[in-house]
């Protein structure tokens, strides 16, 4: 499993609106400043996230985008799901696969079941919020 730029810009996006919001709408091009990330592609991003009602837009003069949800009720599980689809470590195990044919004598089904579970209980014990809370100095990192 490896998370997209789409998946990883998505959650900075997120945190950046948890940060400079407040009630306002924020201009995405001040976000892609901010972020250093193309004003184009993150046009795609908050559209996604738009359509799964985690952010509304505003369009016209004072518009932009806002969170539709306070950061501590934004689920960093849910926000990869949308973005990536799905974060299962086979394709047996994502929603709505076919069953396999071999899931009666498969011997790693066990072990791809328990890394889908602990890959699920993580992202899932994780909200923006959480991720807005300043790291030690040290463990600053960039997404």
């Amino acid at each position: 499993m490896l998370i997209s730029t789409k998946g990883r810009y998505a959650l900075r996006v997120l945190i950046d609106m948890a940060e400079h919001s407040g009630n306002e709408y924020i201009k995405l091009k001040d976000i892609a400043e901010r972020q250093e990330i193309s004003e184009k592609y993150l046009e795609s991003i908050v559209k996604q996230l738009v359509i799964n009602k985690i952010v509304t837009g505003l369009r016209g003069k004072g518009g932009g985008y806002k969170l539709s949800k306070q950061p501590d009720e934004i689920n960093v599980g849910d926000i990869l799901r949308f973005m990536e689809g799905s974060l299962a470590p086979v394709a047996c195990l994502e929603e709505n696969s076919l069953p396999c044919p071999k899931i009666t004598e498969c011997r790693t089904r066990e072990f791809w079941s328990g890394l889908d579970d602990a890959i699920r209980r993580y992202t899932d014990s994780f909200t923006i919020a959480d991720l807005t809370r300043k790291q030690e100095a040290g463990n600053d990192y960039v997404i």
